[in-house]
């Protein structure tokens, strides 16, 4: 049933972005002068059939291999293309015939715009909750991505467990989707314009966490976040009482990443040397690291940035020899009461 919404709100019901009845599956944030520069190089055909909901444009992914999962029209496919170089490449999957169609016709227009001497994207047909049967290596991606789909899918632990599967050590799944405060009733899960609109297939965002470890992926780092509007009425008195919002996560595959942020007396330093990023480098919505200063960092996120493609850019102070404990302002704090109290002999077991 989702796949086949899918196709058809897709393929047959949005003819373009202004067809969208709200804003889930539209970006809001304003890109930035590179992405901007890069967008313009992208065909007005493939533009126009646009649904992502973020600018899934991770930095230093020059020469890597990145897979987008649900291509659509391959406006996301096309401008990581342009920062990847020809070293590195694209592959996108996706299932409606009639985006695929529109993204393989200008395959060779963007090769040209691109000034490459072969084109280095490539489009497979195929459903993203089932990619165990495409022609894709494991361990042969540094970056997945994907914008605004994998709420389509019913069986959306599949696709993260795909995602490890296919994932380099030290790779990371980096996407936006739509997410809920609470689970959508089951009630609406079947209705084809909420789904379409990507409301209805919405993971309440714990439950996302919990098929995220299950996948394998410990310690999802949140990027951006932003409340979504619903400006249809109709659509809007479907799901009163539901928020939904559109996020940006970044699922690292790392060995050794503990369930809580744990201080080692650990810092990097940040040189600076990213393209596009001279003064600070964000690793995610409470990690934003400027160049030249040392930052203090929790053992999770020093792997982040040693075990990963981020390791050249970074000096690293420190090691695991001595544990503090819960790193400050994160994780769960201390369970124990410090002070020496008096007994309460108030019943109870918490």
């Amino acid at each position: 049933m989702n796949l086949e919404n899918s196709r058809n709100y897709y393929g047959q019901v949005l003819q373009g972005s202004a067809d969208l009845r709200t804003d889930a599956c539209s970006t809001a944030e304003a890109p930035s002068a590179e992405i901007r520069a890069a967008l313009a190089r992208v065909h007005p055909d493939v533009r126009a059939r646009y649904y992502g909901c973020g600018f899934i444009a991770p930095a230093a992914i020059e020469g890597a291999h990145i897979l987008d999962l649900g291509s659509g029209a391959g406006q996301d496919a096309y401008l990581l293309a342009q920062f990847v170089g020809e070293s590195g490449s694209v592959t996108g999957v996706d299932a409606t015939p009639e985006q695929l169609a529109i993204a393989d016709a200008t395959r060779e227009w963007h090769r040209e715009a691109f000034g490459h001497a072969t084109s280095n994207v490539r489009f497979l047909a195929g459903d993203i909750e089932n990619l165990g049967q495409l022609p894709l290596a494991d361990g042969s991606f540094d970056v997945i991505v994907s914008n605004c789909v994998i709420n389509l899918v019913a069986d959306k632990g599949a696709v993260f467990r795909a995602a490890h599967r296919l994932l380099k050590p030290g790779g990371e799944l980096y996407f936006s989707d739509v997410y809920a405060d609470r689970r959508v009733p089951e009630a609406l899960q079947s209705d084809p314009v909420l789904h379409g609109e990507c409301l209805s297939g919405a993971l309440y965002w714990n439950d996302f966490l919990t098929i995220a470890k299950a996948a394998g992926f410990a310690d999802p780092r949140l990027v951006t976040d932003r409340p979504l509007g619903i400006g249809d009425a109709a659509v809007a008195a479907m799901v009163d009482g539901i928020n939904f919002f559109s996020a940006t996560w970044r699922l690292f595959k790392l060995e050794g990443l503990e369930p809580e942020c744990e201080d080692y007396g650990q810092a990097v330093v940040y040189r600076g040397s990213v393209a596009g990023h001279p003064k600070r480098l964000i690793l995610d919505k409470h990690h934003v690291i400027e160049t030249g200063k040392v930052f203090p960092v929790c053992g999770n996120s020093w792997k982040m940035l040693a075990e990963s493609r981020f390791a050249p850019h970074f000096d690293f102070i420190g090691d695991f020899s001595r544990h503090f404990g819960i790193f400050a302002g994160c994780g769960t704090a201390l369970p124990f009461d410090t002070a020496t109290q008096a007994a309460d002999t108030t019943p109870g077991c918490c």
